[in-house]
């Protein structure tokens, strides 16, 4: 089989597509025929040289989020059947026709999505719900400013705010406004503008996804009291005190009971992905080069032969 490792960190030129033997499933695993893969900006900070600072060991096989078909069963496995279309998180490997998962890590591919689109949700919903529902408990009515709205992970946050009930802002440059508010935001603040901080305050929750200077002013929007989650970012208990909040980061975990219920949001079309362009395996260069740049609008997807 085809996938794409790292011998050494470095830009574009040190991904490699190389033939490998396909893995056999531990007793706990399953072995997914990968239709679809995202590149999300962990692979390819990985590659630049995170990796090293994360205590990864060379060679890295990169992807982290797929969509496919259940190719094998381990021993021990008894929720997943061979040919069964799933959609979820691996810890690596997900740039290749085949790929090792667990089980727990992976819930059915919703039926309304192809491959390309399914593979586009797992990791950046997964990490919206677990920020908003699960570290700032997010409820009904409440307000919420997402930063970085228009891109993939804060579109996500957006639709799932809204389809909890609250009460959403969204932050992007002036051009996403009509994409921001169709998918939910009730109010719209273009960062480019003027100095968000000054046109919004007393937010119950802000969900950063964007990092950098806009974290640091986001502080500034949360009501003493409410809570401020990052994606990027990596607050620290002196910045929480100064302004009177909570400040934490959020660091995605597989978790099938939220993949069922991503899905089932999803089935009821209150979440959709947006896919940017879809390359094939051996344009991994390419497609890399475009999700660094940070320009596209929606996933940009890896599709191995098995996807054609």
């Amino acid at each position: 089989m085809q996938a794409v490792k790292i011998d050494q960190y470095g830009d574009e030129s040190v991904l490699q597509l190389v033939e490998v033997p396909t893995p056999a499933p531990a007793p706990d695993e399953v072995l997914i025929r990968v239709c679809a893969a995202s590149v999300n900006p962990i692979d390819w900070k990985i590659r630049d040289g995170a990796g090293a600072r994360f205590g990864m060991q060379l060679p890295i096989f990169l992807g982290s989020e797929i969509a496919g078909v259940v190719a094998r069963v381990g021993a021990n496995v008894a929720e997943w059947r061979v040919g069964d279309a799933v959609y979820g998180t691996v810890k690596a490997g997900g740039y290749a026709d085949y790929v090792l998962a667990k089980p727990a890590a992976l819930a059915p591919k919703p039926a309304a999505l192809d491959f390309a689109h399914a593979a586009a949700i797992p990791l950046a919903a997964l990490t919206a719900w677990q920020a908003l529902f699960g570290l700032a408990d997010l409820r009904a009515g409440q307000r919420v400013l997402i930063a970085g709205a228009a891109g993939s992970v804060g579109a996500l946050a957006v639709q799932l705010a809204k389809a909890k009930g609250a009460i959403v802002t969204g932050l992007a440059s002036g051009g996403n406004e009509a994409l921001v508010r169709g998918l939910g935001a009730a109010a719209f603040v273009d960062y480019t503008a003027q100095p968000f901080e000054d046109v919004v305050s007393g937010m119950d929750v802000v969900f950063d996804a964007v990092g950098g200077d806009t974290f640091e002013r986001a502080f500034g929007c949360v009501k003493k009291g409410g809570t401020l989650v990052t994606a990027v970012a990596f607050p620290t208990p002196e910045q929480a005190a100064q302004h009177g909040i909570r400040a934490v980061r959020v660091a995605s975990q597989p978790n099938r009971e939220q993949l069922d219920q991503i899905g089932q949001l999803v089935a009821a079309g209150q979440l959709r992905a947006r896919v940017a362009q879809v390359f094939p395996l051996a344009q991994v260069s390419a497609a890399q080069r475009l999700s660094k740049e940070g320009h596209s609008r929606g996933k940009i997807i890896l599709q191995p032969g098995n996807g054609r």
